[in-house]
């Protein structure tokens, strides 16, 4: 089973976009800087270090790239059976599944990037990792620092990110290292994230969650606060909330990833962290990184034989699934809006292999709008009953990607 992960901030690197470029999957970044009243593409392409590092920037630009990932390995038809995202990651992952749309998932990283900005301004603090120690000695050191220093992220067996108040930060390193620590290595940050002195940050976001449309992911979505897999939409604005000042158990999540059978899990975007995380908290799974357009090949050769819904998927306007069914493909991309009215999709309907379980059964004729890719109607050229769509209200979708799927009367009946 294949399994995505998706990096947070610190994965950020200058020029980690310019690979993308030429590829179809760069609109994107269009979409994005549009979106946002931002330029995108100078985050990606030209900033330097320097720019990249604040907040604000660091997570725009990491979640931007994820999704140009995420979209070009959907072109080659690879699609994951489980997700899971690093912090920031999360987000990604929510997008991936269907929870989150495109939309809504650039209002809310810009609005939390902004946030912890700002609580950082607020509560100064720092970050470091303390390598070659377990949890429990890590734990331990926290608590005998006597200060505001907090576990932060659990990333991997022997790896362990703490947070707070630089002196108390300062303090908990050293009873690491006492307590058996091979080594602390201060984060270039300016903030305690995943600890109380974001709650500020956690203040602003609540209300910017409490106003976003969230649906039930269509695969499992691994959480960062307990480690768990939580299949239903009103689960999410809680748990993103928490996730800013409780911390990323992101060791406790590869293995529950791996306790529900992935054996291969693909990072999408920025850098290699997650995988070098993943190849050591799991070593019996192969993890590999999708970084450049370059990675796309490898990836398609390693999932080969994995047969997914997209690989029905053409550049024509309906194609046959069956004799009695087809699908209805966008000629544009762009996020996707369906006509009110027609019934949402139920469990199932993001399946070709089984009728049963699809959500609608509105009745369409030849010509009906189904809905919309950006300012690009999608009409249907057959007429029969909506079974579901295989786009959620929200999603991007590429052109030639289907969006409806239809049962229609068997030609000749």
């Amino acid at each position: 089973m294949l399994a995505f992960t998706f990096p947070g901030q610190g994965s950020q690197r200058p020029g980690m976009g310019r690979a993308w470029m030429e590829h179809p999957s760069w609109e994107v970044v269009e979409e994005a800087s549009t979106l946002t009243r931002r330029d995108v593409a100078h985050l990606l392409i030209d900033a330097e270090q320097d720019e990249l590092t604040p907040t604000a920037n660091a997570q725009l630009a990491t979640f931007v790239l994820s999704l140009v990932v995420l979209d070009a390995i959907e072109r080659v038809g690879v699609a994951p059976t489980m997700c899971a995202g690093h912090s920031l990651g999360e987000y990604s992952a929510l997008v991936a599944s269907g929870a989150l749309g495109f939309e809504e998932g650039l209002r809310l990283v810009a609005e939390r990037g902004d946030a912890m900005h700002h609580a950082a301004v607020e509560h100064p603090g720092t970050m470091a990792a303390v390598l070659g120690a377990d949890d429990d000695a890590v734990e331990a050191a926290c608590q005998r620092a006597e200060g505001e220093v907090w576990v932060a992220n659990y990333n991997a067996p022997g790896q362990v990110a703490i947070a707070g108040e630089a002196d108390a930060v300062a303090r908990a390193g050293a009873i690491a290292k006492e307590l058996g620590a091979r080594k602390v290595v201060t984060f270039p940050v300016a903030g305690a994230f995943h600890t109380a002195l974001m709650a500020p940050a956690r203040s602003r976001l609540r209300k910017a969650l409490s106003d976003t449309a969230f649906s039930d992911p269509d695969v499992t979505v691994i959480a960062n606060v307990d480690a768990r897999a939580h299949p239903s939409a009103a689960d999410w604005p809680g748990l993103l909330s928490a996730q800013l000042c409780s911390p990323v158990r992101w060791r406790q999540s590869l293995e529950a990833l791996s306790g529900l059978g992935a054996t291969r899990l693909v990072e999408v975007g920025a850098g290699g962290v997650l995988t070098a995380l993943a190849r050591r908290t799991l070593p019996d799974s192969e993890a590999r990184s999708v970084a450049t357009p370059d990675d796309l090949d490898t990836l398609v050769d390693v999932v080969s034989g994995n047969e997914t819904w997209h690989a029905y998927a053409t550049a024509h306007q309906g194609e046959h699934l069956y004799t009695s069914e087809r699908v209805v493909i966008s000629s544009a991309a762009g996020t996707f809006t369906p006509t009110p009215g027609l019934r949402a999709p139920g469990p199932g309907a993001m399946s070709l292999a089984g009728a049963e379980g699809g959500g609608g059964n509105s009745l369409v004729a030849v010509g009906d709008l189904l809905g919309t890719v950006g300012a690009t109607e999608v009409r249907t050229p057959f007429a029969g009953v909506v079974v579901g769509f295989l786009a959620h209200p929200g999603e991007r979708v590429a052109a030639g990607e289907p969006v409806a799927w239809l049962r229609v009367q068997a030609e000749g009946a």
